[in-house]
C-alpha cells in the first residue's frame, strides 16, 4: 500500500520539482521508502515522471522498491495496492517464459503488464491504481480497481515553456501541493457535498481535479496528453440465480484467505454486527494462531457497541482489543481528524480514530466488513426504496407538481411544517420523492439527500454556474440510469447502494483516513468474484427476509449463536449528535457563524445559522449529519485555502 504521484507531457525542471511536492505531501501513505524515475533530462522534455511512497506489506526487500523498471522491454511502474492473486498470476507467467527477481505482487503487475497491457486487467484480483510508462510508445496508462478501493486524481497543467501535461496523484491535496492547480472551488462539487454530504466522483471540490473512475483505464500520449477513460468491468445487471449457499460459502473462505497474505501484522476491525464478524470469523477459521480483532468503545452507552463486539469474540475465539475513545480525546484530537480528509465528508472521522488506535498497537493491515449491507439488504433502503416506487408509480399519472403537493400537504398533516427550520429526514423530504421523475436514481438521491430541495436551494444561494441535478453531474446521472434500467428492485437498491454510497464515500473515507495513520484496510467483502458469486445466488437466497443478512449468516457465522446478531443495526457511528451539543458546542457555532467563510465558499450564512439554531433548540428532523456536513466543509476549504 503506498502513494502515486507523476506526470506526463511536455515536462520541465518547475513541472518536475512540483510533482516531487505532490509525493512528499503523500509521505504519510508510504512512510517505509521513496523513489522516483523520468524519462526526461534534467532540462525536460515530452515524457513522463513518476514518484511513489512504499509502506511495505509484502516483500519488504529492497529490490521491490518502485518506480521498478521491467529490464527487457522497459517499462516502468509506479503502484498503489495489493493484488490477492499475484502468486496464480506469477505461475502462469512463468510458464510462459518469465523469470522474476522478487516475490512482490509488483513485479508480477509489470510483467503481465508489458506482455498483454489492458488484457490483464480483467486477471486482476484486488486494490490497485497505478501507472505504466511503456518507453516505446511513449504512453503513460493508468487504472484503478472495479470498486474504487484506491483512489486516483487527475489534473491538467502547463509547463514553464507553455507545453501541457497530466498529473496524478494519489490524493486530491497532493495535487493541490504542486501550485499547479489552483485552489478554487467546484461549483458543481459545493452543490455535490451540500445534496450527499460527499462529492460525487468523477468531479470532485476542486475545479480541475477530476477522480479517474472507478473500473476504468485511461492511455496518454506523452506527445498529445488527453484524457479519455475507458471501462473495463461493470457491476452485475441481472442475476443468474444458479449460485448455491455452498457456492457463496467457499468463496467466501476462499476470498477472506487470500486477503490475509500479509509480511506485517494483520488484524480485523470488529464491531459486533454480523459484516465484520463475518470477516473475523473466516479470518479465524483460515489460519492457526488466533486472529488480533479491535473495537473501539464509547462512555456513552446509546453508541456503545463492545459487549457485542466482546461476545463475538469470545465466541470465535480471537484475541480481542477494546479501546475506549472519551469525548475528551474525540475533541482534543479532532484537528487531526479534519486533517485526514482528503476531501471533504460528514462520516470520514470515525475511520481515522479506529484506523490510528489499530496503528498505535502495532498493527499495518487490517480487515472490514464493508460491502455486507449494500450485497446482502441491510439497509432500510431495500424496503423503503421499493415502496417508495411502489407509491409513486401509483401517482404517476398526476403531473410532477401535483404530486409535490399531495406530499406537502401530508408532511403538514404530520406537523412537519412551522417549525424553526423544517425536518430534514426522510419523512421530511415526502414532497421531493413523490415529486421526483419516478426514476431509480431520482428516488435514490431524494431519500438520502442531506436536506430537501428547498433547503439545499437555501443553503447554495441559488449559486450560478452549477449544474449539478440531485447531487450528481450530467455524466454521472446518464451512468446511474443505465446501471438501474433492468433487475428486480432489490438488486437495483444494490447496486445504487454499491455504486454511489460504497464507491463515492465509504471506499474514499477509509482509504484517506486509514492511510493518514499508514494503516492498509482491505475490504474482502468486497472482492469481484465475490461479489460476481453474490450476484449469481437466486434473490430470495441472497436477500432473505427484510434486512437480515441470512445469506452471509448462514455461510459465515451459521453455528454462532443467533442471539449475538439478533439486534437492531447500529454500525459505527460516533456520539457526535451529544457531543456536538455540549463539548463541540462552541467550536461547531464559530465555524457555522463565520459569515465571511461563508462567503468565500458560496453558503448563504441565514439558513445556516437557522439550521444551528433549530438543532440546538432540538427540533425535530434534524440529524447531527445536517450540521456537522457544512461544518466539515467550511473546516476543511479553510485548511486548504480553497474559495469560490
Amino acid at each position: 500500500m503506498c502513494g502515486i504521484a507523476g506526470a506526463v507531457g511536455q515536462l520541465d525542471a518547475e513541472l518536475i520539482d512540483a510533482v516531487r511536492r505532490a509525493s512528499q505531501a503523500q509521505s504519510h501513505r508510504g512512510p517505509d521508502g521513496s523513489g522516483e524515475w523520468s524519462s526526461v533530462g534534467p532540462q525536460g522534455g515530452s515524457g513522463v515522471f513518476l514518484c511513489h511512497r512504499r509502506l511495505s506489506i509484502l516483500d519488504p526487500d529492497p529490490r521491490s522498491a518502485q518506480p521498478m523498471h521491467e529490464p527487457s522491454g522497459g517499462a516502468v511502474i509506479t503502484y498503489n495496492g495489493e493484488l490477492y492473486n499475484f502468486p496464480e498470476l506469477r505461475e502462469g507467467l512463468e510458464r510462459a517464459g518469465e523469470r522474476f527477481r522478487t516475490t512482490s505482487d509488483t513485479e508480477v503487475l509489470l510483467r503481465d503488464w508489458a506482455r498483454r497491457g489492458p488484457d490483464c486487467l480483467g486477471d486482476l484480483r484486488g486494490m490497485f491504481a497505478f501507472a505504466v510508462w511503456e518507453p516505446r510508445t511513449q504512453t503513460l496508462s493508468l487504472a484503478r480497481d472495479r470498486l474504487g478501493i484506491k483512489p486516483l486524481y487527475l489534473a491538467s497543467a502547463r509547463s514553464a515553456t507553455g507545453g501541457s501535461a497530466i498529473l496524478f496523484a494519489s490524493e486530491l491535496r497532493a495535487l493541490l501541493a504542486t501550485g499547479l492547480v489552483e485552489r478554487r472551488l467546484s461549483g458543481d462539487g459545493l452543490s455535490s457535498y451540500l445534496w450527499n454530504g460527499f462529492v460525487q466522483g468523477p468531479q470532485t471540490i476542486v475545479a480541475g481535479i477530476e477522480l479517474l473512475p472507478a473500473a476504468h483505464f485511461v492511455q496518454i500520449r506523452a506527445e498529445q496528453p488527453r484524457v479519455a477513460p475507458r471501462r473495463y468491468w461493470s457491476l452485475p445487471i441481472e442475476a443468474r440465480g444458479t449460485a448455491t449457499l455452498e457456492d457463496l460459502r467457499a468463496c467466501l473462505q476462499q476470498t477472506v484467505q487470500c486477503h490475509l497474505l500479509s509480511d506485517v501484522p494483520l488484524g480485523v476491525f470488529l464491531s459486533g454486527g454480523i459484516d465484520s464478524s463475518a470477516v473475523a470469523r473466516l479470518a479465524m477459521q483460515a489460519r492457526t494462531q488466533p486472529v488480533r480483532t479491535f473495537n473501539i468503545a464509547f462512555e456513552e452507552q446509546a453508541f456503545d457497541e463492545s459487549a457485542h463486539a466482546r461476545s463475538v469474540a469470545d465466541s470465535i475465539h480471537s484475541e480481542h482489543h477494546e479501546i475506549l475513545l472519551t469525548k475528551s480525546e474525540f475533541g482534543r484530537d479532532l484537528p487531526q481528524a479534519l486533517g485526514s480528509l482528503d476531501q471533504p465528508t460528514f462520516d470520514g472521522i470515525n475511520s481515522y480514530f479506529v484506523s490510528r488506535a489499530v496503528r498505535e498497537r502495532g498493527v499495518t493491515v487490517a480487515l472490514a466488513g464493508t460491502g455486507g449491507d449494500e450485497l446482502f439488504g441491510g439497509y432500510k433502503s431495500f424496503e423503503d426504496l421499493p415502496r417508495a416506487r411502489r407509491v409513486a408509480a401509483w401517482l404517476g399519472w398526476m403531473p410532477r407538481g401535483l404530486r409535490r403537493r399531495c406530499g406537502e400537504q401530508l408532511l403538514r398533516l404530520r406537523g412537519g411544517t412551522g417549525a424553526a427550520f423544517p425536518p430534514q429526514t426522510r419523512w421530511g423530504k415526502l414532497a421531493d420523492v413523490l415529486g421526483s421523475d419516478l426514476s431509480w436514481v431520482e428516488l435514490y438521491q431524494a431519500a438520502y439527500a442531506l436536506y430537501t430541495e428547498s433547503a439545499h436551494g437555501q443553503l447554495l444561494g441559488r449559486r450560478p454556474g452549477s449544474t449539478s441535478d440531485h447531487g450528481l453531474c450530467a455524466e454521472r446521472r446518464v451512468e446511474l440510469d443505465e446501471l438501474t434500467r433492468r433487475g428486480n428492485a432489490r438488486e437495483i437498491v444494490s447496486r445504487l447502494e454499491l455504486a454511489n454510497f460504497i464507491e463515492n464515500r465509504l471506499l474514499r473515507d477509509t482509504d484517506t483516513t486509514s492511510m493518514a495513520v499508514s494503516l492498509e484496510v482491505r475490504v474482502p467483502l468486497l472482492d469481484h468474484r465475490l461479489l460476481e458469486t453474490v450476484w449469481a445466488l437466486p434473490e430470495g437466497l441472497r436477500f432473505g427476509a427484510a434486512r437480515g443478512k441470512q445469506a452471509l449468516r448462514a455461510a459465515a457465522l451459521g453455528d454462532l449463536p443467533p442471539e449475538t446478531f439478533d439486534r437492531p443495526k447500529s454500525g459505527f457511528v460516533l456520539p457526535i449528535d451529544s457531543w456536538c451539543r455540549d463539548t463541540l458546542k462552541e467550536q461547531v457555532a464559530a465555524v457555522l457563524h463565520d459569515r465571511a467563510a461563508c462567503a468565500r465558499i458560496g453558503i448563504s450564512p441565514e439558513p445556516l445559522a437557522a439550521l444551528w439554531k433549530a438543532f440546538q433548540a432540538g427540533s425535530p428532523g434534524l440529524y447531527w449529519s445536517r450540521v456537522w456536513s457544512p461544518y466539515v466543509l467550511l473546516s476543511w476549504c479553510a485548511a486548504q485555502r480553497v474559495q469560490a
